[in-house]
């Protein structure tokens, strides 16, 4: 699924125009976003977790040159999978699928 076929989806459940349904999807990723940048943790439960995790720097090295490099700190978005998502995914059976 991507952007567009969250939208349509989105539109056509909840009765509105996909120009606003398409807004609710930005505002609600620009949301998840924002918190993130603040270093916040975003939970939606049932679902799953993002926070961002800090990284230290260190000492790699430069795979077409083998020289050494200093690979600077970072800070990267990190998921975790919400325990009913997971049930849900693992207990899935292809011949119950609606479509």
């Amino acid at each position: 699924m991507v952007k567009s076929d969250l939208v349509e989806s989105l539109a056509g459940r909840a009765d509105i125009t996909l120009a606003r349904a398409e807004e609710i999807v930005d505002i609600f990723f620009t949301s998840i976003i924002d918190a993130l940048c603040r270093d916040e943790r975003v939970e939606i439960r049932g679902f799953g977790a993002l926070s961002v995790r800090e990284y230290r720097s260190y000492e790699g090295r430069n795979p077409k040159t083998g020289a050494k490099i200093k690979v600077p700190p970072k800070k990267l978005p990190s998921w975790k999978t919400g325990m009913e998502l997971r049930q849900r995914v693992d207990s899935y059976i292809e011949e119950e699928a609606p479509f």
